[in-house]
């Protein structure tokens, strides 16, 4: 039989988040950076997405990177992230499961203890460190995208809610990061249908009533994600807190957020409560973590900026091949 379209793709979760990686049946898009490729399939190639992502093949709760050729000389490869409603410039779930996929599939050549590689994603270079062990990868940390902070207590007016008050922050993508306790949420799975009603209008006020513009590159704007902020406490390896980041249109991350913890680390940063080299535990809803690290600090435009690190684990799930058939 001969179907109208075959993609690959590699089934893989991080720490609960699903993030499939194809690897086979799309050659190319055009654009020379991996931000110029994700503009070209949101403006003009947004059937890829809408065919893995739309029922039957897909649903709300996943996303899909596309692996493609990088023109930057660090780079091995070079990854287009697709989510439900958006092409974000930056992942850190993303990130782990198309690194460990790569590994897994032998496209990226293992290496034990530690392959270290250079993947492009739309946000810029990403340094992998893959931690291997019996021909499997036991664990990822992403040397992310430089990160900053636009505003600390914004007060925003929200619908139902009255004033809140919001960090906003970049950590790949722009956010409103919310105490949680002080908008009455526990951060517990019963809570989810509450939270992504309720953080789906902090970020649609936060998206009007605040200007969040990219220093670097203006095509980066707009707050397009909320996350509900735990408490911090102090554990044996560090602060640590708990979180949830509402993925639009309407769900929970079930991952504790490699952008959102990016996020986290520079308001933690600019508040000073926590310095480089030190260790942060973000934990997500269903109780799964990652370790964040501030790497090193730097600027981007004039704004102060860190360099963040995330360490998780993915594992791969199922070997796809989704077909259209042309009836």
């Amino acid at each position: 039989m001969r179907f109208s379209r075959m993609v690959n793709v590699v089934g893989v979760h991080a720490e609960g988040e699903l993030n499939e990686v194809i690897t086979g049946g799309v050659l190319d898009v055009p654009g020379r950076s991996m931000f110029a490729k994700a503009r070209w399939l949101e403006t003009q190639g947004d059937a890829l997405r809408q065919f893995l992502l739309h029922e039957p093949r897909g649903k709300v709760t996943q996303c899909v990177n596309l692996v493609l050729p990088s023109a930057e000389p660090e780079a091995v490869a070079g990854f287009v992230i697709m989510e439900s409603a958006s092409y974000p410039p930056m992942s850190g779930s993303n990130t782990i499961c198309t690194a460990t996929a790569l590994l897994a599939t032998g496209m990226v050549p293992m290496t034990e203890p530690v392959t270290e590689f250079t993947l492009e994603a739309p946000g810029g270079l990403v340094r992998i460190q893959a931690h291997c062990e019996g021909g499997r990868c036991r664990a990822i940390t992403l040397q992310n995208v430089p990160c900053f902070v636009f505003a600390l207590d914004q007060p925003l007016e929200v619908a139902g809610l009255g004033t809140v008050r919001a960090d906003i922050a970049y950590g790949g993508m722009i956010y409103a990061l919310v105490d949680a306790a002080a908008l009455g949420f526990a951060l517990d799975p019963s809570e989810a249908r509450e939270l992504v009603e309720v953080g789906e209008r902090i970020k649609a006020a936060a998206a009007a009533q605040c200007r969040a513009v990219h220093p670097e590159n203006a095509e980066i704007h707009t707050v397009n994600q909320t996350l509900f902020a735990g408490p911090l406490a102090q554990g044996a390896r560090g602060l640590h807190a708990r979180n949830t980041v509402v993925v639009s249109p309407g769900r929970l991350d079930r991952s504790p957020c490699g952008t959102g913890t990016s996020a986290r680390l520079a308001v933690m940063h600019a508040r000073g409560q926590i310095g480089v080299g030190a260790d942060f535990t973000h934990h997500s809803i269903i109780g799964s973590s990652f370790l964040g690290r501030i790497e090193a600090t730097t600027t981007v435009g004039t704004l102060p900026a860190i360099v963040p690190s995330i360490t998780g684990r993915a594992w791969l799930t199922a070997f796809h091949q989704y077909v259209l058939d042309p009836d």
